[in-house]
């Protein structure tokens, strides 16, 4: 793949500011890897280092000053222009279409057009993938589960019975859909499990990471809105709704039964109670104990949840102890001086 940057600048509908139009370039790197023929970005606070990098053009934001020796792309958002250069240079691996004699595929299912079922996944009855889905080794696809189209299941996921995945889902590896939801009875010490029969319905343009859980339903679905997007590891109970474009990061769990707003985004290893309902528009810090209802557009951090602005004064105030101590000690010192004197 070779581009030139007059023609990577109309690709990122960006505006070529430095370096020659017709200058050719091969790839695209990061800042401390690339080289002379590859493209990177920088956003700040490294804009001031890009010209340490060996790459042989930048792209950078319309209003970073830079007065480096690369060659320039302005554009609106690097980030996103980043993602791009990225499928464009380092497109994903093709997969060839098709149901392999190794996979496991009931006659009752119904397989769209285009469809990658590779070796050893199964396919239950009744269960529905839609076309242009892929669908990779060990994976397992229960009764009347329903697959959207485009969607992406890598090895090893479980897509439970009766749960419903959207359009161009990823499901990265080892996560699991479905599964029974943390439902008991305790009567006389001893723990009766309760029957989990709804689901899991998870709207379009959803990506899961590996090893992340989302439970079924007790009764109705557990939820999750499209353009949501969970990373690794991350623990979903019964009964949740989450919200459309939602950002859930590494090892956050929720308990059963939250509501969750739009564009809300949990820090790593935050948690829930169970039973709250969590705004539109909200940020929690990693670490946050959210154990009542948040507002819309809130800002938490610490346990329990807070302020982010009163948790940043707690933890000041905090760090000032040790100093307080010594200053206490050394006052009741002063003191007992005093009382000695006075004996005197």
């Amino acid at each position: 793949m070779e581009k030139t940057l007059q023609e990577l600048a109309e690709f990122l509908d960006g505006k070529l500011t430095a370096g020659t139009p017709n200058m050719v370039i091969k790839g695209v790197n990061g800042l401390e890897e690339a080289t002379a023929e590859q493209i990177s970005f920088a956003v700040p606070p490294y804009v001031e280092l890009a010209d340490k990098s060996k790459a042989g053009a930048l792209v950078l934001s319309m209003d970073d000053a830079f007065s480096g020796r690369q060659a320039v792309i302005r554009v609106e958002n690097p980030r996103a222009a980043f993602a791009k250069l990225l499928v464009l240079f380092r497109p994903p691996e093709e997969v060839e279409t098709g149901v392999s004699k190794f996979a496991f595929v009931h006659p009752s299912a119904k397989i769209g057009k285009n469809v990658a079922i590779l070796p050893l996944a199964y396919i239950g009855a009744d269960a529905s993938v839609g076309d242009g889905t892929i669908i990779y080794p060990h994976v397992y696809v229960g009764r009347h589960v329903v697959i959207g189209s485009k969607c992406i299941i890598y090895p090893s996921a479980v897509i439970r019975e009766k749960c419903v995945i959207g359009d161009r889902v990823i499901l990265q590896a080892g996560c699991s859909i479905g599964g029974d939801g943390f439902g008991f009875v305790t009567t006389e010490g001893k723990h009766t499990k309760v029957l989990q029969t709804g689901n899991v319905v998870i709207g379009d343009d959803v990506e899961i990471g590996c090893n992340t859980c989302i439970d079924r339903a007790t009764i109705d679905s557990t939820i999750v809105g499209k353009g949501t997007k969970i990373d690794n590891l991350v623990h979903l109970g019964h009964n949740d709704i989450i919200g459309d474009n939602c950002l859930i990061v590494a090892q956050v769990g929720i308990s059963g039964s939250v509501t969750v707003g739009h564009n809300t985004i949990f820090g790593g290893q935050a948690a829930t109670a169970g039973h709250l309902k969590v705004g539109d528009n909200c940020l929690f810090a990693g670490r946050t104990g959210i154990i009542s209802d948040v507002p819309d557009n809130a800002v938490w951090a610490g346990f329990p949840a807070q302020s982010h602005t009163a948790w940043l004064r707690e933890e000041a105030n905090l760090r000032k102890v040790g100093d307080l101590l010594k200053k206490v000690r050394a006052l009741e010192k002063t003191v007992n001086e005093l009382k000695e004197r006075t004996k005197e």
